[in-house]
């Protein structure tokens, strides 16, 4: 039994696991999911299958990678999460495996912008190179590739988003997924348009005239 109450958060990261898999961005224990609390990070536990995960089941560190007593072994992801939170103030980090994103990161260098919605995700979308999982060496270039960005492709691995909490970092991992799949529908098609600086610009001018709640 863990000596710190955090069984609510707990919970929270279970049921992000659990939405992931329902809405098919993770398969089995594939990817994984945390949330900053104060000076701990719960984080999805190793080998676990992510839709069947309660919050017993997740895993208690401290910022430095050092579980709690009681805890279960965290994802073999934790330096890539733990750096985030550390690097970037990340209140949550979502990595997946989700079929588009994959698929793109097995063979492009960047996602560009091809649909405005895409600027939520810090603009066009990087691919870190590869590295094995679980590993130092990946967890440091992914982090470079994310810097001023709050989304990157993983070469040959997945994808992986930050935010500032919980619900909007699930968000962002959907919305990475559907622009993943839009650029892969597009490509098929013909050769994409790709929105420039000045557009872009235009977006963002906008949504800030309109109020349009962007964060």
């Amino acid at each position: 039994m863990l000596d710190v109450e955090l069984d609510p958060e707990r919970e929270r990261v279970a049921a992000a696991a659990r939405r992931l898999a329902e809405e098919r961005l993770v398969v089995g224990p594939s990817g994984n999911v945390s949330l900053r609390a104060g000076d701990y990070a719960l984080v999805t536990p190793t080998g676990a299958p992510l839709g069947t995960l309660q919050g017993a089941d997740i895993a208690v560190v401290e910022l430095d990678g050092r579980a709690l007593p009681g805890s279960p072994a965290p994802t073999s992801e934790i330096d890539l999460h733990l750096g985030a939170m550390i690097r970037f103030g990340a209140g949550a980090v979502v990595h997946t495996h989700s079929p588009a994103a994959t698929a793109l990161a097995c063979v492009v260098d960047e996602v560009p912008v091809v649909h405005y919605s895409m600027l939520s995700l810090g603009g066009a979308v990087p691919v870190a190179p590869y590295h094995t999982f679980g590993t130092p060496e990946l967890a440091e270039a992914v982090l470079d590739t994310l810097e001023g960005r709050r989304a990157a492709l993983m070469a040959s691995h997945g994808a992986v988003v930050f935010a500032g909490d919980l619900e909007e970092a699930v968000e962002l991992a959907l919305l990475l997924e559907w622009a993943c799949d839009l650029y892969c529908r597009a490509l098929g098609v013909g050769s994409p348009r790709i929105l420039g600086d000045a557009e872009q610009q235009a977006v963002i001018a906008a949504v800030l005239e309109r109020g349009y709640g962007a964060r």
